[in-house]
């Protein structure tokens, strides 16, 4: 049976180039610096986002960890979305391992926090209050349709930071969608973040890996936080390997994600018994709701994989669909026509 799958960017496979580069890489034992693969990934990232050093972690959880982790001491609150990925996917660890408490505002629609909200949110110097310590931001925002922040609105909460004393980081797990959609360098995107997370293993489509940057005094102590998580990675070279084909091959050819995803949305807009507004669409996810009357986001996606078209669901009524690698505009054509034959 015909696969589409459509659940998350996640299920990207490697490349043939990226299999090649990981059976040839030169490597070395990391923890003591010494992967000249990794090395070699980990001053491309920084150089590519404006920073100066940066980290190879095994994932975007653990890279928005060690983040929160070497920002904040114990007792210290980070201000984020009650919608990001953080508050929402990562099991409460910045909590649970590190003592930070979380005050989360509303993300509006298009992921952003509003202005106000972020001053609101920020502690007096008063005993009875953790102490604000860090913003954080998620471009492109998953929960929010995928909506990449811009310039302007960075720049605006690089200014809040500044004002109060506080840091920024940036979950970019999908930055280089946004830079790809806005048509804007990545290192104009985090200019005003102390941190930034990158994931290598969604669109970018390899196997393992994120990647932290910052100061070289950041990657210096997140360094110390990634060893004490179990995250020192000896030989990573085979992996680094693939990150660096994801950063030179792979970042261009997300604007056929995001075409795909907008011709999705568009059909998907046609059909009764569904709800979506395509022009919200802007990036490589796709939100949308089930209407008809006695279908639940559960039925429809079990169906829908029956026919092999799988998606997931993300609320009772909600579902999700993500563009990716390995999805061309002919697989688009056949999931609209099993989600017509379905729906009708």
């Amino acid at each position: 049976m015909r696969i589409i799958d459509l659940r998350s960017d996640t299920v990207t496979r490697p490349t043939t180039a990226m299999r090649r580069a990981m059976s040839d890489a030169e490597v070395g034992d990391d923890v003591f610096g010494e992967d000249p693969t990794v090395n070699r990934l980990e001053e491309m990232v920084a150089k590519r986002l404006g920073k100066e050093a940066a980290l190879f972690v095994a994932s975007g959880t653990m890279a928005n960890l060690v983040s929160q982790l070497t920002h904040c001491g114990r007792g210290n609150e980070v201000i984020l979305g009650d919608q990001s990925h953080i508050f929402f996917y990562e099991q409460g660890g910045s909590a649970a391992l590190g003592g930070i408490h979380p005050r989360t505002v509303p993300n509006q629609p298009d992921g952003k926090l509003a202005l106000p909200d972020i001053e609101v949110a920020v502690r007096t110097d008063d005993i009875h209050f953790p102490r604000t310590s860090l913003i954080v931001l998620e471009n492109t925002h998953n929960r929010c349709n995928g909506t990449p922040l811009d310039t302007d609105y960075m720049h605006s909460v690089g200014e809040i930071a500044r004002r109060y004393g506080l840091k920024v980081h940036v979950d970019g797990a999908r930055l280089f969608n946004a830079e790809v959609a806005l048509g804007v360098e990545a290192r104009d995107l985090v200019a005003e973040a102390d941190s930034v997370s990158i994931c290598l293993s969604k669109g970018l489509a390899a196997p393992v890996g994120s990647v932290v940057s910052g100061t070289n005094d950041f990657i210096s102590e997140a360094r110390r936080v990634r060893k004490v998580l179990g995250g020192g990675m000896r030989q990573a070279g085979v992996l680094a390997a693939a990150g660096i084909v994801a950063l030179t091959e792979m970042v261009d050819r997300l604007e056929d994600d995001h075409i795909n995803s907008r011709k999705l949305a568009e059909g998907l807009a046609d059909m009764d018994g569904l709800s979506i507004d395509p022009n919200r669409v802007k990036t490589n996810i796709v939100y949308f709701e089930v209407t008809r009357s006695g279908m639940t986001s559960q039925i429809v996606t079990e169906k829908l994989d029956s026919r092999g078209v799988r998606l997931l669901p993300a609320g009772p009524n909600r579902l999700r669909a993500v563009t990716n690698y390995h999805i061309t505009s002919d697989d688009i054509d056949y999931a609209l026509g099993v989600f017509s034959n379905l729906i009708t």
